[in-house]
């Protein structure tokens, strides 16, 4: 994987996500916000009590996704997800979230809100 790539992860920002569809087996692909924290990549959500978010859905059937970068670098980098349940687990990076989103319903976004641990493939020898 390039410098620039790297970079780019590294830097929270817009990207598209790409699962597979739970039921259709067929790519599903979304606009989220990606972060970085701590050299951890992560992705979350607005708190929702009413449902799952079908990407989480997804996730948990299939965790290869593609994550799209294209603000800077546009590249498309192979992944694999993990949902986070532990409010312990989730609570620096849900936090981290809160803190660049301005938000102070830390709570709300712990029970609530998707949260899924992003780990980029490596990138084959040269």
């Amino acid at each position: 994987m390039s410098n620039d790539v790297i970079d780019a992860l590294h830097q929270s920002q817009i990207i598209d996500l790409t699962t597979t569809g739970r039921r259709s087996g067929l790519p599903r692909r979304i606009e989220i916000f990606l972060h970085y924290e701590d050299g951890v990549l992560f992705i979350t959500g607005m708190p929702r009590r009413d449902r799952t978010r079908d990407w989480i859905r997804n996730i948990t059937a299939d965790p290869r996704v593609i994550v799209h970068l294209k603000q800077g670098v546009e590249v498309d980098i192979p992944a694999t997800a993990r949902v986070i349940a532990d409010p312990d687990e989730a609570r620096p990076l849900i936090e981290a979230a809160a803190r660049r989103w301005r938000r102070d319903d830390v709570e709300e976004m712990i029970a609530h809100s998707p949260l899924i641990v992003l780990t980029v493939a490596p990138s084959p020898p040269a």
